[in-house]
């Protein structure tokens, strides 16, 4: 099958900033619209496997970078004012109307990694989604996080992230293999979410706990027993605050589909297509 070749769309996210997004059209008939949003600090590019095959199976598949990330990174981090509240209200939101007008009358689908799953609640026009699936997310808070990892969170959290970021203006994860390179005011927001037992809701209070409790639609979701972030009770956590949503969860172990690993990235990987993509995944797209 041939590989699609996507188009680079530049998107006003309406609070100054300009987003990339990446466009894989379908050659036939639209079933429906996804629109993939992002983990922290992940490039679309990341993505770009993932979405020539939803193309292939005739969706339309955008992919985009958030404000100071891969190709929406525009000049230096230090000089950029932005928080993932305003990730998710602006950028998510200019997205979501953009793909919401391809769509048409076609169902429309938000597939969110990891963070992609906690912003939806936030962005404008979710009323409009057909269906939510969210790939190995789950809440941030560092004592819920997977024993892999739990030490190395409380060491960023309590000492690399505040110290780094004070001395650079921004967060350099990307020259110590922590996240990527992200704004000031993102990894100051993020710590203070991931030190709170109820993450997001937890620190940003009422408004947000019912803007969760708003969302309806119905929502699935994809984690893995060997993700090395996200631990059962993280899901478990993240998924309990859309209290509101009819939520279907699906744990899956790397031996159900053939595989040693797949972890907090690997459903991306395009070995999983004959497995994680057409007998997990798109069974869900086509419930509508």
């Amino acid at each position: 099958m041939a590989t699609l070749q996507p188009e680079l769309r530049w998107i006003d996210n309406g609070n100054g900033h300009q987003l990339a997004s990446q466009w894989y059209a379908p050659d036939g008939p639209l079933r429906g619209a996804v629109l993939i949003v992002p983990a922290i600090g992940v490039k679309q590019r990341f993505y770009s496997d993932f979405a020539t095959w939803l193309a292939q199976q005739d969706y339309l598949a955008v992919t985009f970078d958030y404000v100071g990330i891969g190709q929406s990174r525009t000049g230096p981090l230090r000089a950029l004012d932005v928080d993932v509240l305003g990730w998710a209200r602006h950028d998510c939101s200019a997205m979501l109307a953009q793909v919401t007008a391809a769509a048409g009358g076609a169902p429309l689908y938000w597939l969110g990694h990891s963070l992609g799953a906690q912003l939806l609640p936030l962005a404008s026009g979710h009323e409009r989604l057909a269906r939510i699936v969210t790939i190995a997310a789950g809440s941030g808070y560092w004592r819920e996080n997977s024993p892999q990892i739990r030490t190395q969170a409380w060491l960023l959290w309590h000492g690399l992230a505040p110290v780094l970021t004070a001395l650079a203006g921004y967060f350099p994860g990307g020259r110590i293999g922590a996240v990527g390179d992200l704004p000031a005011g993102v990894i100051r927001q993020w710590r203070r979410w991931c030190l709170h037992p109820e993450y997001l809701v937890g620190v940003e209070g009422e408004p947000v706990r019912r803007a969760f409790d708003a969302v309806c639609t119905p929502l699935t979701s994809l984690s893995f027993t060997d993700d090395e972030m996200m631990s059962a009770r993280n899901t478990e956590s993240l998924h309990g605050f859309y209290r509101s949503a009819p939520v279907r969860s699906r744990r899956i172990a790397p031996s159900e589909v053939g595989a040693e690993r797949i972890g907090h990235f690997g459903f991306f990987r395009k070995g999983f297509a004959p497995t994680l993509w057409k007998g997990h995944l798109l069974p869900e797209l086509e419930r509508g």
